[in-house]
């Protein structure tokens, strides 16, 4: 269904209308958009006698912009983003196939960004803009057009696609391990035991593997893997870690394996998009690399 024109403004007005409301003044605004002033004032007069409606009181030589014109500008604003990124987008490919995808900071350096250059040499027209995000999120209000997540519930009106599960091991340094000797899991009893904010039940269910009761006392707590890998590697303790994160620093001799089998870890990593829409050929493409490359 096609929208009558008077509810589709123009760029002009609606930047005119955003930059006011944002900057409080129509001379601001007017410096900002390179107008002048009068100008400014003649948009956002247009804009409400486009809509029908007053988007603005007005106090003496000021604009004060009402209650909804604020919830208005809010979205506009999104609108004017979204515009700009596409614009972008375009210029950077104009061939097309941007993907803008969310990823969690650890994931996306330890694990992700090494393998990248795979997924663009097989796909050399893409354009990949990424940015972090440590929770789930409303696609419909962020400029995302998938994201990797890591959790046990689904996201919500999202479609996903299992990467793979997570499996955890306990690693510490070498140097740690030669003024802590240990020969069991039982040995990691009386150590210093990194947390991380985000699974604080993690050695609990790590030590009820092995038959062990986690002790009571607690080490230094992290809320996210990456200093908590290298406050590891530099001898604070021990870190439950992912086996995707600790095997390359293993590998380095950074890190080394501590007694104890590998737990399953309390989530899965999926790939995730917005649901009922429609993947653009770089989505398809990407899932289709990561699901492979995960596979591996």
């Amino acid at each position: 269904m096609t929208l009558p024109r008077r509810y589709i403004p123009s760029v002009s007005l609606l930047a005119a209308f955003e930059a006011v409301c944002r900057l409080g003044s129509t001379a601001a605004a007017a410096r900002e958009l390179s107008l002048t002033q009068g100008a400014v004032s003649r948009l956002v007069q247009n804009l409400e006698g486009q809509l029908g409606v007053q988007l603005f009181r007005r106090e003496g030589r000021r604009l004060m912009p009402t209650e909804a014109a604020q919830a208005y500008a809010r979205d506009v604003r999104k609108a004017l983003e979204l515009i700009a990124r596409a614009s972008l987008g375009l210029r950077a490919n104009p061939g097309g196939g941007v993907l803008n995808l969310a990823i969690l900071p650890t994931f996306g350096t330890r694990w992700l960004a090494p393998r990248l250059a795979g997924f663009l040499a097989e796909n050399p027209g893409v354009t990949l803009n990424l940015g972090t995000r440590l929770r789930p999120f409303d696609f419909a209000t962020e400029t995302f057009d998938a994201a990797i997540h890591f959790g046990i519930r689904p996201w919500p009106d999202a479609e996903q696609m299992l990467l793979f599960e997570e499996r955890i091991i306990a690693a510490c340094s070498e140097d740690f391990a030669r003024t802590h000797p240990m020969q069991s899991p039982t040995d990691l009893l009386d150590q210093s035991l990194l947390q991380l904010e985000s699974r604080p039940n993690a050695w609990t269910a790590w030590f009820a593997h092995h038959g062990l009761q986690a002790p009571a006392t607690r080490g230094i707590m992290f809320d996210q893997f990456a200093p908590m890998m290298q406050a590891a590697a530099h001898g604070v303790g021990i870190a439950l870690l992912p086996e995707f994160l600790a095997l390359p620093e293993i590998a380095e001799g950074r890190l080394i394996r501590t007694p104890g089998e590998a737990v399953s870890g309390v989530g899965a990593y999926y790939l995730v998009w917005p649901e009922g829409v429609a993947p653009s050929p770089a989505l398809v493409a990407f899932r289709d690399w990561i699901g492979r490359a995960a596979a591996q």
